[in-house]
């Protein structure tokens, strides 16, 4: 028996991968590279159906650790069910911040300042002007205040905004202010012109944003999903889109992909971008440096980043959670 390490990268491709492992390349091929019950750290491969992901684990009965690529894990938890106790579930903490930060500004900045209504004159040989509204002085409600949220705000603070409020999964103190716990959200809902969701999907966070969430916002907010497309309850978000009293921006839908026929695409107040948040020239580096560092510390038995849970003795116990 060997000890494997599966990659979705080249292994070659890599620096600074630590001498010991065999290093084999799987980004969800339909053969396998070796023999799954050699394989001790698996690399689940990015952005492919979750299934696809979850395939190879229950032949994997050596497996010691589970990495994903993504930050959420909720693609490859299910599967987890399936190995042995023991097994620790690691995410990409570190890798995504940058560029789904920048798509966050992007969508807010576009929906704010009319950019799709630009795009559609433009087709039209149209000058479509008039006065928009502004990021400046805007109160901005961040649900989710993880290394994600925490990267959106960094990138928020040079806009003059009037506010930003924080909201995770249990309330704390941070160099920037209060983080507030989920059940102050009903309070902080109507005052915020802004609310951008980057929680991870959980149970908690399933169906978060409902109806009575959604008529909590102010009239004329904008929402910003970046985190999972069940975080919100679509049949709500489309009543309330069509009476016009909100506006969205999402880079996460469910179902997803949106089919082509869904009443999404057609929603008055829209922007849909295709979950494009992580997939950017930023996230190969990133993506690269946490491999090689994690497989150092797994090689020399050092404690691992980003440890999200523990499998128990029947499956999936969490050690930790991913929380909001």
């Amino acid at each position: 028996m060997t000890a494997d390490v599966w990659l979705p990268i080249p292994p070659e491709e890599i620096e600074g991968l630590p001498k010991g492992p065999a290093y084999r390349f799987w980004d969800g091929a339909e053969t396998f590279p070796s023999d799954p019950a050699d394989c001790v750290f698996y690399v689940v491969p990015y952005m492919k159906p979750a299934g696809l992901g979850q395939r190879p684990l229950p032949q994997m009965t050596s497996l010691q650790v589970v990495q994903t690529l993504s930050a959420g894990t909720d693609h490859v938890e299910p599967g987890l069910r399936r190995v042995r106790a023991g097994v620790r579930l690691c995410n990409a903490r570190g890798v995504h911040e940058a560029s789904t930060a920048e798509l966050t500004l992007t969508l807010i900045l576009a929906s704010l300042r009319g950019v799709p209504d630009f795009v559609r004159a433009q087709d039209r040989g149209e000058w479509l002007g008039g006065f928009r509204p502004a990021l400046a002085d805007k109160s901005v409600l961040i649900v989710g205040y993880g290394s994600i949220g925490a990267a959106i705000e960094d990138r928020l603070e040079p806009f003059e905004l009037a506010r930003v409020a924080r909201v995770a999964r249990s309330g704390r103190t941070t160099a920037r202010g209060p983080v507030h716990p989920l059940t102050d959200l009903p309070a902080l809902l109507p005052d915020a012109d802004v609310v951008v969701l980057s929680t991870p999907l959980t149970e908690t966070t399933r169906g978060l944003v409902d109806a009575g969430f959604l008529a909590r916002m102010k009239d004329g907010a904008l929402l910003v999903n970046v985190a999972r497309g069940p975080v919100v309850d679509t049949e709500a978000l489309l009543r309330e889109l069509a009476g016009g009293r909100i506006t969205a921006a999402l880079d996460v839908t469910d179902p997803e992909p949106l089919p082509p026929a869904h009443p999404l695409w057609r929603a008055p107040g829209v922007l849909i971008s295709p979950h494009a948040g992580g997939p950017t020239s930023a996230f190969l580096p990133r993506a690269k440096r946490l491999l090689a560092d994690q497989l150092s510390r797994f090689v020399n038995r050092e404690p691992l980043r980003n440890v999200i849970l523990t499998t128990g003795g029947g499956g999936a116990g969490a050690s930790g959670s991913t929380g909001v």
